[in-house]
């Protein structure tokens, strides 16, 4: 940024938490009100019961097979998480919950919205990932309403000028259909850095602030900026102001678009900067990036929203065609990160008290080994008839006896095995568990959750699960060290990676490699270039010695900035 949002006496400013750099200015925008559910829950009679149960079961069906052609159509994190909507709108303890009610003769609408409040504080008290999906399923209750009603669905408005988009919470389906020409700023009441509105958003480039306190009493209409790097919502600034801050950000995001790499920093400290990618068509996007290849290629879509496991076959040509597009460049290839707030309808997943910390990650295979050994035969299949050879990496890793059984699956494939840092027992552990994998790689979203305690969701907790969390630094900070004692490679691939600033921090720690979205790749590998390896070092050492996220990000940007 080559400027800040400035306010006069008169300017109202809200703060909330920056995930998005940049400014945007215009009107506020709000989303449409969510359809009216009838007040007459009159029972019906036999014969009207299974009417009003086709009707629910039709609009379910719609909204779900309407969620999936967006997630054929979206790349990304967009389409991983518009595919596991899908799911959900079919998920069968909320479809049986609904059913049951409308058995009982209860109108379809009603037993809908009873449904979704039953299955919604069940998540709400299980916390964690699960608390996430609560936004995400009361938008498909939203939806599967609006179908039975007749009515239209729900959602963000399109403006005619370029807007800036005020809500609590907007759910997947929303954040992933904005156009980012129109939606020039992005501000909610809710949410947390690692919501899927912040990830979207990222990928689509739009600024974007979550967790704005006093955001729900601005009516649409009012005119308001918003700073995605420092957090600040301004209403009613002034217009030259607002002008010329916004022009900066663009000159500025012009610049950054011309870097064309490779990673380094000013002196020549090598950084591999990497994307993060979801199929073929978002790897294919992101190789007309800066990227030099992939960091985390999430495996999940093929997954998600299957009756029946994919087979080798079918895994080994969807995982090809990444390899394909990164062909020679390095790809770092996840194994299926589900379970938690994302079931496999074929995983005969049972019921936990608290999933986001139960049987999810590389735990599945505990129960069912095969589904990870077909996975590997099948990135060992695109592997050979590709040519390449993909690093693989097992998620939510907690001990050294698991890494070092992942790793004897990987080179049995001949495959070169690594995994995740998510569990601080993982991050405390790195040196032993670094004598059985050749590299590691940090997902800073969920060891930002597990270090801190706190629901990644929550826009309460949303300071203590910034990414600049010290505490969480300190754990990056000691993974790094035991890669650079063993001498093999450590990268972060979770959202504090698209940070260009807190991306400086990460390599004065001894971070060897950032992945992010693809919209991110440019913003990190260009600022990383302006700065030395010893000014990171500098503001790397500032930021672990701070008391708070705040204080963190404060501390560094007077340092680099």
């Amino acid at each position: 940024m080559t400027g800040s949002l400035r306010s006069d006496a008169q300017d109202t400013v809200l703060r909330g938490t920056p995930v998005v750099p940049g400014v945007g200015f215009g009107p506020v925008i709000r989303p449409g009100r969510r359809p009216e559910v009838p007040t007459d829950t009159t029972v019906v009679d036999d014969a009207a019961r299974g009417e009003e149960l086709e009707r629910f079961r039709t609009a379910a069906a719609t909204v779900a097979a309407r969620l999936r052609g967006r997630a054929e159509l979206a790349t990304g994190a967009a389409s991983e998480v518009l595919s596991a909507n899908a799911a959900m709108a079919q998920d069968r303890g909320w479809l049986g919950a609904a059913e049951k009610l409308i058995s009982k003769g209860t109108r379809a609408t009603a037993a809908t919205e009873a449904a979704t409040q039953q299955i919604a504080t069940m998540f709400e008290k299980l916390g964690g990932l699960m608390a996430e999906r609560v936004t995400d399923l009361r938008d498909i209750r939203d939806r599967v309403v609006a179908e039975i009603l007749g009515v239209d669905e729900p959602g963000v408005p399109v403006p005619t000028e370029p807007s800036i988009l005020f809500a609590d919470d907007l759910a997947p389906a929303d954040t992933a259909g904005l156009d980012a020409t129109l939606v020039v700023g992005l501000a909610t009441s809710l949410g947390g850095p690692t919501s899927h509105t912040a990830i979207i958003a990222r990928q689509l480039g739009i600024p974007c602030i979550v967790a704005v306190a006093g955001l729900d009493d601005v009516p649409a209409g009012t005119t308001a900026m918003v700073d995605g790097t420092t957090g600040d919502v301004v209403l009613d600034p002034n217009a030259d102001d607002a002008a010329r801050l916004v022009a900066d950000a663009k000159a500025e995001l012009a610049r950054v678009s011309g870097w064309s790499g490779p990673g380094a920093t000013a002196d020549g400290h090598p950084v591999d900067i990497l994307a993060n990618v979801q199929d073929g068509a978002g790897a294919r996007a992101a190789r007309s990036s800066a990227a030099d290849g992939v960091g985390l290629f999430r495996t999940e879509l093929c997954f998600l929203d299957r009756e029946a496991e994919p087979t080798v076959d079918e895994q080994a040509a969807i995982y090809g065609e990444v390899l394909e597009a990164f062909a020679g460049h390095k790809v770092v290839v996840r194994t299926l990160d589900a379970g938690s707030d994302k079931p496999l309808r074929f995983a005969n997943h049972a019921d936990e008290a608290n999933p986001a910390l139960g049987v999810r990650g590389i735990r599945i295979a505990e129960q069912d080994r095969g589904i990870l050994y077909r996975q590997l035969d099948g990135i060992a299949a695109a592997a050979k008839a590709t040519g390449s050879n993909p690093w693989v990496m097992a998620p939510m890793i907690a001990t050294a006896a698991e890494a070092a059984a992942f790793a004897a699956d990987v080179r049995e494939r001949g495959l070169k095995p690594g995994v995740m840092i998510e569990v601080p027992a993982a991050a405390l552990l790195a040196e032993h568990i670094l004598e059985h994998v050749d590299f590691l790689s940090i997902g800073t979203n969920d060891l930002a959750q597990y270090t801190m305690a706190a629901d990644r969701m929550s826009s309460q907790l949303a300071a203590l699960t910034d990414p600049w969390q010290p505490a969480v630094l300190a754990l990056v900070s000691h993974t790094a060290k035991a890669g650079a004692a063993a001498g093999k490679p450590v990268g972060v691939c979770g959202e504090a990676a698209a940070d260009p600033l807190l991306a400086c921090v990460l390599v004065g720690l001894g971070i060897t490699s950032l992945s992010a979205a693809s919209a991110a790749v440019a913003h990190v590998g260009a600022k990383l270039s302006t700065v030395t390896f010893d000014k990171c070092v500098e503001a790397a050492d500032a930021a672990l010695r701070a008391d708070s996220a705040s204080a963190a990000r404060a501390a560094v940007a007077a340092i680099l900035n």
